[in-house]
């Protein structure tokens, strides 16, 4: 056994992650380790945009973790890829930048989370990004992450924004800015045509400081405590290669978990932190009583219909030989064209029902179609009309069924449980196929290839929102921030109870935020690192 020792010792070089590496070895004074269980991000596919197909389900840069089978899905158990690699998911995701809604984040501080109010994080949201627009109120200019509008358009695209115009939702060129809702392009995390992760965007610039180690291929199997009863962190185990290895904390160190809403709560678990029941039923010993590690489990579901059209679409370039490799000329000399695209063109967000505040459901919108991500293209000319709730009250859990770090947590989201989800799930199909009998739209499309069934009740429509609904991949807050019983974190982010130990990553979300959830988990990196920096210094 080896030992290395750190004043900020990191756990997860995911989308939080990295910003914590570059913000904490900032100060040449503080030694910082970053473990990551996968390895380095050098799979040229995690680099080009639409190489999320190539990523998406390999073990070698996924984790490939599967949700238990869902009653609220008819028994299906879903696909829920997770990065496994430098920049986490940040590096297998669709690069697309949304931040969320205003009144997200304003509802956090509400319920006692001082400092996460969206006056509070806005400026954190600015010092990360340089937006290609330049900055502006709302936008930054100088940070460390790219955010760039797509290289590639289309006709049917274009319809697709005029119909939902068509169906009162506004045109927007950004739904970041001072009102979310609207309908355009999505904003993508690439720069110059190229994926800009987290890892690319702070853990490249920071590699080379003498005070950063980052070591890969390190699963971390547990905490290590002062002593058998000892509520305190002293730093952690990790298996690399087969063999065990310890980092411990200098004085007045911390731990920062984050290995995301699977990995955190997991090894919270694996170290005796959580629901007493589930870790004596995994055989962990109880150190600290903490219920709410591993529940209120919250993720986006989205709801795929597939349309035949009679235009062009990449379906009919990517089957053709000679049209692929037009493509690929085009992204090798100029890097535009379908291959810098992530993984939706068009974004939509819009209201569901009259009298809402905001808007409730998101449409994402590709000029493609496909059983799944990273598979063949329907053989026909196809687009895929997304929908999902955006602050869906289905609550979930994982939890962990064995002692051993290597063996998967159960996931159980429990979709559509509540009868809210269910209700909105109705109306957003109602939604998607209003939009196809617009003006804008109806001309291009051929017929609806799924559902397959023509489902009209509004409960058929349940039951084939249960039948082809899939994750978006955005599982958040299971190590949930607050200051009541089933809280994980204060809103210092430090694990309630226990000493020298934070989590800043997507689990710490006291609910889900109304979109994409990468670029507000990169705001929690920052977040996160400014207040570890102030505690030491008060500290000091």
């Amino acid at each position: 056994m080896t030992q290395k020792t750190a004043d900020f010792l990191i756990v997860g070089a995911g989308s939080a992650g990295c910003v914590l590496a570059n913000r904490l070895s900032a100060d040449p004074a503080h030694k910082v380790i970053l473990l990551e269980a996968g390895g380095r991000d050098s799979n040229p596919w995690i680099h080009v945009p639409v190489g999320y197909f190539k990523t998406l389900h390999n073990p070698k840069t996924d984790w490939c973790y599967k949700s238990e089978p869902d009653s609220g899905l008819n028994g299906r158990s879903l696909d829920w890829p997770r990065g496994k690699t430098l920049g986490g998911s940040s590096s297998i995701n669709g690069l697309l930048y949304v931040r969320g809604q205003k009144e997200d984040y304003d509802r956090w501080a509400q319920r006692g989370n001082r400092g996460w109010g969206y006056d509070d994080v806005l400026p954190l949201f600015k010092r990360s990004e340089t937006h290609e627009n330049g900055g502006d109120d709302f936008h930054g200019e100088d940070g460390e992450l790219s955010v760039s509008l797509i290289r590639a358009k289309s006709d049917i695209s274009e319809a697709f924004i005029d119909a939902a115009v068509e169906m009162g939702v506004p045109r927007t060129d950004d739904y970041n800015g001072e009102n979310q809702e609207g309908a355009g392009y999505f904003h993508q995390t690439a720069r110059g045509g190229f994926r800009c992760s987290s890892a690319r965007a702070f853990l490249n610039p920071a590699k080379k400081r003498p005070n950063l180690e980052v070591i890969t291929h390190a699963h971390t199997e547990e905490l290590i405590f002062d002593s058998p009863e000892a509520r305190k962190v002293i730093g952690v185990r990790y298996s690399r290669q087969g063999k065990s290895h310890d980092v411990m904390l200098n004085p007045g160190g911390e731990v920062i978990l984050s290995a995301g809403a699977i990995g955190s709560p997991q090894l919270l678990e694996l170290s005796g932190i959580g629901r007493g029941d589930v870790l004596q039923n995994a055989g962990v010993n109880v150190r600290h009583e903490l219920p709410g590690v591993g529940e209120n489990l919250q993720d986006h579901l989205q709801i795929r219909l597939v349309y035949e059209v009679n235009a062009q679409t990449l379906n009919d370039a990517i089957n053709g030989f000679i049209p692929r490799m037009g493509i690929g000329l085009n992204y090798v000399l100029f890097r535009k064209g379908p291959m810098s695209l992530g993984a939706s063109q068009v974004c939509i967000f819009a209201k569901s029902m009259q009298d809402l505040d905001t808007p409730d459901i998101q449409f994402h919108f590709q000029p493609l179609s496909a059983d799944k991500p990273g598979i063949e293209m329907h053989p026909f000319s196809g687009i895929t009309s997304s929908v999902c709730q955006l602050r869906p009250e289905s609550r979930g859990h994982i939890h962990i069924a064995s002692p051993k770090a290597a063996d998967y947590p159960k996931i159980v989201p429990n979709y559509l449980s509540a009868q809210a989800d269910q209700l909105c799930a109705i109306r957003a199909v109602k939604f998607a196929r209003a939009m196809t009998k617009t003006s804008a739209l109806s001309p291009y499309i051929v017929r609806e290839h799924v559902p397959a069934n023509n489902p009209q009740t509004d409960e058929e429509l349940l039951q084939c929102a249960r039948n082809i609904s899939q994750t978006i991949y955005h599982p958040t807050s299971t190590c949930r921030m607050g200051n009541d019983d089933m809280a994980v974190v204060d809103d210092r982010l430090r694990v309630r109870g226990i000493a020298g130990l934070r989590v800043a990553d997507a689990s710490i979300m006291p609910d889900i935020v109304s979109g994409n959830t990468n670029a507000p988990t990169i705001m929690i990196g920052e977040k996160a690192s400014d207040m570890i920096l102030e505690d030491r210094k008060v500290n000091a």
